[in-house]
């Protein structure tokens, strides 16, 4: 280590023990999205997150499998519908995830500063 070296931030090690289900970018936006809204239509989240219809689909079916998130199938009028929300589970394991970036990053963010 140089004198021109940043520090080095102890929480960084904590980087590779993050929830890898959530960290993976696609799901990590839909999980975002979801824990800011009660729930959201699959039309809607497609939109949001600029994913495909198969990429989303995956995606989500790995979350609801996980537990994290449940799905409803239903329909409006003639069109099917499908809903999403998190489940008790996922908000538990999101919020943690949350804390675990918090820690990991700082609350000055300066492990993001050039």
């Amino acid at each position: 280590m140089t004198e021109k070296d940043p520090p080095i931030n102890e929480n960084w090690s904590e980087l590779t023990s993050v929830d890898k289900l959530i960290h993976e970018p696609a799901r990590l936006a839909a999980l975002t999205i979801l824990d800011a809204v009660e729930s959201a239509d699959f039309l809607y989240l497609q939109k949001a997150t600029g994913l495909t219809k198969g990429n989303l689909s995956v995606h989500l079916q790995k979350l609801e499998e996980s537990g994290l998130i449940e799905i409803q199938k239903t329909f409006q009028g003639k069109y099917p519908r499908t809903i999403c929300k998190l489940t008790m589970k996922g908000k538990l394991a999101f919020g943690e995830y949350k804390e675990q970036m918090r820690s990991i990053l700082g609350n000055d963010n300066t492990a993001l500063r050039t």
